[in-house]
């Protein structure tokens, strides 16, 4: 039998060790699903309720593994649902290849069922590379350059596909003119930037006295190298969300998260430092940095078109943050330090632990989120991975939840995309089916789209070494993070009819597939339910009612501001009393005397 090109993509793909494509079926790729039939299901096809879904899946693999992770779609209508996904990896700097369908070359222009300018759709989501194979000979090169600009540019690339020619004979390029071969290796590389600018940046950061660090996912491959500069400096440590499981948070000057969703400490540390070393991010609301002319900075990042954005550096290393730290490391100066800054980073750590803590143990009607997510926090096992889905549920993920070695977690980190949680955590089963998932998820992001990948969990569970996928649903009826943005931002009362959720039995639905599913009702099952989530043989749903009125309070509030969105709620907001005794009441959690010291 002859090598079909679609047979020739999928071995192509085996090549460059690809093991899992996440997809949906169509008749745009029927030539690929015939190939996967002749080819054993190698790589593994892993179907999706949605192509949106498939393209999260995708991304979750990518950014658990490290790995490309690799989504497919027919023509048309399923490649217009990958884009979100592809979105969210562009935004979010990972490495994931399209292979989408396309209508015959023969109808092409025509008008035809299913078809759409896919270039034009993709030009922007893949600008990196988007290219369509008309003739078996472009193979296999589009395909290699495809995934090696992926991995290289940390992209999401697409690779379009008409079905006709899925079908032809494979026949490779040739050594004529106008053929382009192509070879597999992918050798490691790392850049490190220059002596002279790392004599410039070390200048800097020995100059400082009150010295502020900010990680991102860059920083990742270097913990043991942040850990220095930070004992070495005196420094504290803010975390971006996508670097929040780059540094434990049992460190005495980790501070947490930074920015709306962030921590006091963080705020303070930004706010008070005279020194800025930012590593690997772009963090991009820089009223949450230093005042511009207060603070010195030096930025740190392999990328050198995202370097230079978000504050006035005066150093921009472009370099791999390992080696780059490396070599930094030896012209830093530690002696001589006072531990005044250092002490206070600390203190100010230990104390929002305490304010957190206190925060949790408030009464709501019927249940504390906060208290929720801090009833998790001990229970997570130490190989656990985290999701969490954009909205309310990621306030609490972000101060609730503390990072411990080998732990791993993220989510929509820059698009801040809704309906991530479910297919990210399935995504990384795939990643790694040896360890434990837990996705946070508000309502409405369960409805959106997390009820429909329960089923993607249930078919798939038996694949999974640890077959445990644990979603904690945050159900308080409410779009609560666009509520609160309403009432803080635009002064307004919350719309009922944009806001209001239908209550949905999740818990219900879950157990109807087979699976685990727990409905809290009550604070003090909240712990119990967890327990039982974490212990289940299988995917589990452990269901919360939550109170929509406690408040993700940013670091930064201050009592004038607490009272003026209070004011404007009482306009009218059908929660209004609750919200603003739920607001007040965690408010002043920040003002209490700390614990007395054993």
């Amino acid at each position: 039998m002859s090598t079909k090109v679609s047979d020739h993509v999928l071995s192509r793909l085996r090549e460059w060790g690809v093991e899992h494509v996440f997809g949906y079926p169509g008749d745009g790729i029927n030539g690929l699903l015939a190939a996967w039939g002749r080819a054993e299901d190698q790589p593994m096809f892993v179907q999706s309720r949605h192509e949106e879904m498939s393209a999260f899946e995708a991304v979750g693999y990518a950014k658990f593994s490290g790995r490309l992770g690799v989504c497919v779609a027919t023509s048309g209508p399923g490649a217009i649902h990958l884009l979100n996904g592809l979105y969210d990896a562009k935004l979010d700097h990972v490495p994931v290849l399209a292979i989408v369908g396309q209508t015959h070359r023969t109808a092409m222009g025509g008008s035809y069922q299913q078809e759409v300018d896919l270039h034009s759709l993709f030009k922007d989501v893949a600008s990196d590379f988007v290219e369509t194979v008309t003739v078996p000979e472009q193979l296999p090169n589009v395909l290699d350059r495809a995934i090696r600009t992926a991995y290289a540019r940390r992209c999401p690339t697409a690779l379009i596909i008409p079905g006709d020619v899925q079908e032809l004979d494979y026949s490779p390029p040739t050594h004529e003119f106008k053929m382009v071969p192509s070879s597999l290796d992918r050798s490691a590389w790392t850049a490190v930037p220059s002596d002279e600018s790392l004599r410039r940046a070390a200048e800097i950061l020995n100059s400082g006295d009150k010295v502020a660090i900010l990680i991102g996912q860059g920083a990742a491959g270097a913990v043991d190298e942040v850990r220095d500069v930070a004992e070495t400096l005196g420094a504290g440590v803010a975390k971006a969300l996508l670097g929040k499981d780059v540094l434990s948070d049992e460190l005495p000057y980790v501070t947490g998260s930074i920015g709306l969703l962030g921590t006091r400490p963080s705020y303070e540390l930004m706010r008070d430092c005279d020194t800025l070393l930012t590593i690997g991010s772009s963090f991009p609301y820089t009223q949450f940095m230093p005042e511009f002319g207060k603070a010195r900075g030096v930025q740190i990042d392999i990328d050198p078109h995202m370097v230079g954005m978000r504050y006035p550096y005066e150093v921009n290393l472009v370099g791999d943050a390992r080696e780059t730290l490396r070599r930094l490391i030896p012209m830093l100066r530690g002696e001589g330090r006072g531990r005044e800054w250092f002490d206070t980073v600390c203190d100010n750590v230990a104390r929002w632990h305490e304010v957190m803590e206190r925060r949790a143990g408030l009464s709501a009607d019927p249940i504390n989120p906060e208290y929720v997510t801090r009833a998790l926090d001990p229970l997570l096992p130490e190989n656990a991975i985290v999701t969490s889905d954009s909205g309310s549920a990621a306030n609490w993920y972000a101060r609730h939840l503390n990072m411990r070695p080998g732990m791993r977690s993220s989510l929509s980190g820059t698009l801040a995309t809704m309906g991530c949680g479910v297919p990210y955590a399935i995504g990384a089963k795939f990643a790694h089916p040896d360890r434990p998932a837990i996705a946070l998820v508000g309502d409405g992001a369960m409805q959106m789209n997390g009820m429909a990948e329960l089923i993607t969990a249930a078919k798939y569970a038996g694949r999974w070494q640890d077959p445990r996928l644990v979603v904690g649903v945050f159900n308080n009826h409410d779009l609560n993070q666009v509520t609160w943005e309403m009432r803080a931002m635009e002064g307004a009362p919350s719309f009922l009819p944009s806001q209001e959720l239908p209550d949905v039995r999740y818990a219900a639905f879950a157990r109807s597939l087979g699976l685990t599913g727990i409905r809290v009702e009550k604070p003090e099952d909240v712990e119990a339910a967890w327990r039982a989530g974490l212990e289940a043989d299988g995917p589990a749903v452990v269901e919360f009612l939550t109170d929509p009125a406690v408040p993700p309070i940013p670091p930064h509030s201050t009592w004038e501001q607490m009272e003026a969105t209070a004011a404007s709620i009482l306009k009218g907001d059908a929660d209004r009393g609750s919200m603003v005794r739920q607001g007040f009441k965690a408010k002043v959690q920040e003002f209490l005397p700390g614990r007395a010291k054993k």
